[in-house]
């Protein structure tokens, strides 16, 4: 359910995260070889008929962009892949010890974590603004109603691990939820008074888990009563097009009052790909219009209407809200190091969850779904473009060292038989390992883009 408005965004925002991503993996395997002396005979981002290519180095390596994005390949002197000149033996990949080999494989996905490091290490030095563990009233009936949390009050640790935004929040009580163990969140309500919350996050139930952690347990973000009021125009969008301007207040959509942005947000998020008929006074004249939303997917993977707009804010209410985490470079590295081994542990334990049907099979996304994030992201700002750029590329990390043949992660699995059993394994096992592989591949985009093609058609 892409918008046609959207697409340009999506594509581009895509296409861009890819080939960054394939590019540093593949570029860590390249950099590894000729450090060890392995003659690379190509490079190459992504697969089938070449669009660029071109020879470069001592090494006549091959440098090639191919049609299709979805991977890429480092391909070296090889004696399995055709015969190779004596005096190139001892360059040949093949001919190299375990410890080279498993080297040459391990360096792709721990350039995919060094680039989410630098990426996290940029964010923390320029430093990053999101919202204020601010809690809203939860839900009645969810663990933070049972924990008597109120309206108003900020978090200030999560059993005993500090906390300064939202986001961080998040973070934090996602790890617990996934270990199923209870936590207690420090407090502080708008009087000064400090409380300790109780949230029995070992009655949670993670295999119902598709997203996002915090709505499920009613852990919500404060939003404050702001006037119906445009404080910015997104390019190119339908608020746009329709001639919306920043300083129109909002009166009425399809005939009914609109008391404040909440009520906005929420009568627009619930819009179909319909006309809405708008009411708004610019200028102390009354003005009538027609928008069409453009529909998104959520991180929860609903389907939801927008216009392109943002509220208006005053100062004293960013200083109240909005919380800029920044850090001085060193401790910024410290912090990204952190920040990457916990999201790499944390999507190991995602995984592991899925697998013994402790956790949704729901929370793996395709290309599709991949895609959009990285266009939403891309609007919404640089920040948020880096931050889903260092999770794909965690993700990618980790995924490839699964011990999944075809994958580095299986290689790694052949080199450690290999290390046992005190010779290569035979011609017959690997082939057998690489069939399982690609089954096991198959199966996993089989789930992916059934997820897919769910969310944009159920919503």
């Amino acid at each position: 359910m892409l918008s046609a408005t959207g697409l340009p965004w999506v594509v581009g925002a895509f296409v861009v995260a890819l080939g960054v991503l394939i590019t540093v993996h593949e570029f860590g395997h390249y950099l590894a070889a000729r450090w060890l002396g392995v003659k690379v005979l190509r490079f190459s981002v992504g697969f089938g008929r070449p669009l660029w290519r071109k020879r470069a180095g001592s090494d006549g390596t091959e440098w090639v962009v191919a049609i299709f994005p979805l991977g890429g390949y480092v391909r070296m002197l090889d004696e399995r892949e055709g015969p190779v000149a004596p005096d190139e033996l001892c360059r040949a990949f093949n001919r190299q010890s375990v410890a080279r080999r498993s080297l040459i494989v391990l360096a792709g996905p721990l350039a995919n974590l060094l680039l989410a490091i630098v990426l996290y290490w940029a964010l923390f030095v320029v430093g990053v603004t999101e919202p204020k563990a601010i809690l809203d009233t939860p839900p009645a009936g969810t663990l933070a109603a049972q924990a008597d949390i109120k309206a108003g009050e900020t978090v200030r640790s999560v059993s005993g691990e500090p906390v300064q935004s939202f986001a961080e929040l998040r973070w934090a009580v996602l790890k617990h939820a996934l270990e199923r163990k209870p936590v207690i969140l420090e407090t502080l309500d708008e009087k000064g008074f400090i409380a300790y919350r109780h949230l029995a996050l070992d009655r949670f139930d993670a295999s119902t888990l598709e997203a996002d952690v915090m709505p499920a347990l009613g852990l919500l973000l404060m939003r404050p009563r702001l006037p119906p009021v445009i404080g910015a125009v997104m390019s190119g969008s339908p608020a746009m097009r329709a001639g919306l301007k920043s300083g129109d207040r909002i009166l009425e959509i399809d005939g009914v009052p609109i008391g404040d942005w909440q009520a906005l947000a929420e009568t627009i998020r619930a819009a179909s790909a319909r006309p809405l008929a708008i009411v708004y006074e610019r200028d102390g004249e009354i003005h009538h219009t027609s928008v069409v939303p453009e529909t998104i997917m959520t991180d929860s993977g609903k389907a939801q209407a927008r216009i392109g707009i943002s509220a208006r804010g005053d100062a004293s209410l960013r200083e109240r809200l909005l919380v800029t985490v920044r850090l001085d470079p060193l401790a910024a590295v410290a912090r990204a190091g952190q920040q990457t081994w916990e999201t790499a542990r944390l999507t190991l334990t995602m995984i592991g969850r899925m697998l013994t049907g402790e956790a949704s099979l729901k929370n793996i996304s395709g290309p599709v779904t991949i895609a959009d994030y990285a266009g939403q992201s891309a609007r919404l700002g640089w920040e948020h473009y880096l931050r889903f750029l260092a999770l794909i590329s965690i993700s990618l990390g980790v995924l490839n060292l699964l011990p999944i043949p075809v994958l580095d992660g299986g290689h790694l699995m052949y080199y450690l038989a290999e290390v046992i059993k005190g010779g290569p394994l035979s011609e017959r096992v690997m082939e057998i390992g690489q069939q399982i592989g690609l089954i096991l591949l198959a199966l996993l985009m089989a789930v992916a883009f059934y997820n897919d093609i769910n969310r944009l058609v159920s919503g």
